[in-house]
């Protein structure tokens, strides 16, 4: 009797601790930048953008840009190959273990979005999009572009904007937030919508200045660093009070210099006198908090003993959403939220928020397993098996990319194979996907695996990284590789030297 009761004591224990393990919380640490650049080349270094030597390393990096230069030439070959403030950003984070899992560009308007390697199969239902409010609506110059997903099963929206410049267009801004927000859709089906996520960043250029103090006490305030003292004058923290859209984002204290206007490569705001149509008597720009970063947490959805008598249906998609908010929490706490004022390319400083995100996860397990079949080489066909571990939407546009240890983005693939086509042979566990030897790099290297589901925009699986052997072939012929990646082209090795 004694034993019966010891091992459903023991049993209980184990369950007890079970149910501890699947509520446990994890934290995540969230990088965010704004910069207006202000069509400047990027510098030569952003180790103190990124805070590279920061003892805490993101889990996350979310990078909005606004006036990236778009010239006619430069916007060309923009649209072939990435810019070059995207790749400052994927050659300084690539060796740090992080890949570019997403990005858009609407003229001016950049937002990468960034993620260490480990977290990138838990980053689904990737979608982007844009919004121009320029001239007339068609142009591009502002407006807002995003990007969505979801993180663990959370789904968090981030959104880049830049609206109307100077004084007087407050409310003009605000409606066109509010355009913005009212027109961005999304194909899926848990959040359709901005507002509809669970976590939504709000940041950019958003151009709100201080009002109705003069320059001298602006300029007074910030150097003997009273900020506060300017805050209730700052147009955006007014409207927050009238406007009830503004009123459900978040920001933290604007505790730090103004980043709006510098003359370039200094760190005084600005000095010049602007040429109006007669003469050089326009104004200085007064020094503004023009560039934020702001978050939005979905209000909780009213529970069923909450609803008015007569809506007695409660609506099924708003128990689901109040059920989970319950059952998988997820808090956000700003951690840092300054100006880099090293930076002096732009007449902009750029803003940085850091944020810890509490969350339990909804999705731990990846969607596929994947892993290379013995030994490769060029010399040889491969074998790539993959298992589905949960059921997922895949489709004949799914593949299967080879990717060198620390690649930059999703394109940044050696070769790839489509999965449907190229498979061999399959059961209901495992499935075997063909590679042909002419697509493996002759040089070898350490590489890994990933599956890319077209469907839901994203890699859900990540192999463990194994080494691709060189060639022996190409070593016995004295054949050398003539690119890095060592497809397609060799040289003989005497040509080289010759």
């Amino acid at each position: 009797m004694m034993e019966e009761k010891e091992e459903q004591s023991d049993l209980r224990l184990k369950e007890e601790e079970e149910k501890e393990e699947q509520e446990e919380e994890d934290s995540f640490r969230l990088h965010m930048v704004t910069w207006n650049v202000a069509t400047a080349d990027p510098p030569d270094d952003v180790t103190s953008l990124l805070h590279l030597n920061s003892p805490k390393s993101p889990d996350l990096y979310v990078i909005g840009l606004q006036e990236v230069y778009s010239g006619p030439v430069r916007f060309m070959s923009d649209a072939l190959f990435d810019d070059p403030w995207s790749q400052l950003f994927m050659s300084t984070l690539a060796p740090l273990n992080y890949v570019k899992v997403s990005s858009i560009r609407m003229q001016g308007l950049l937002l990468l979005f960034f993620s260490k390697l480990e977290h990138v199969p838990f980053i689904r239902d990737i979608r982007a999009t844009y919004t121009r409010t320029g001239i007339l609506g068609y142009w591009g110059n502002k407006g807002g572009v995003s990007v969505r997903l979801s993180f663990y099963g959370h789904t968090i929206c981030f959104l880049n904007c830049h609206l109307a410049a100077h004084m007087k267009y407050a409310t003009e801004r605000v409606d066109e937030f509010e355009y913005i927000i009212s027109t961005q859709t999304f194909d899926c089906k848990k959040a359709q919508t901005v507002l509809d996520h669970r976590l939504v960043f709000w940041f950019g250029d958003l151009n709100f200045r201080i009002q109705d103090h003069g320059m001298h006490f602006v300029r007074t305030c910030i150097n003997d660093q009273k900020y506060n003292l300017l805050w209730s004058k700052d147009q955006l923290t007014t409207l927050k009070k009238k406007e009830e859209m503004l009123q459900e984002f978040e920001e933290g204290p604007l505790d730090f210099q103004p980043t709006y206007k510098f003359d370039r490569n200094t760190d005084i705001y600005d000095s010049r006198r602007y040429r109006t149509w007669f003469s050089f008597n326009g104004k200085k720009r007064k020094p503004a908090w023009t560039d934020r970063i702001l978050w939005r947490l979905r209000p909780a959805a009213s529970p069923p003993k909450e609803q008015d008598e007569s809506d007695v249906g409660l609506d099924v998609r708003e128990l689901r959403q109040l059920e989970e908010d319950e059952e998988y929490p997820l808090k956000v706490r700003q951690e840092f939220y300054t100006s880099i004022m090293e930076y002096s390319v732009s007449d902009h400083k750029p803003v940085i928020g850091i944020f810890t995100l509490v969350l339990r996860k909804i999705q731990t397990t990846p969607l596929v397993r994947l892993q290379p079949e013995g030994d490769w080489s060029a010399d040889i066909d491969s074998m790539v098996l993959y298992s589905p571990l949960q059921p997922f939407p895949s489709s004949t546009w799914d593949w299967i990319g080879l990717y060198k240890v620390g690649f930059t983005s999703v394109s940044d693939y050696i070769t790839y194979t489509w999965v449907k086509d190229d498979e061999v042979a399959f059961n209901e566990e495992v499935i075997q996907v063909y590679v042909d030897k002419e697509e493996i790099p002759v040089q070898g290297g350490d590489c890994l695996l990933c599956y890319y589901c077209s469907t839901l925009q994203s890699i859900i699986g990540v192999s463990e990284p194994f080494k691709v052997h060189e060639s022996k072939v190409a070593i016995e012929e004295g054949l050398l590789p003539e690119k890095i990646n060592g497809l397609d082209q060799t040289v003989a090795r005497e040509d080289v030297w010759n």
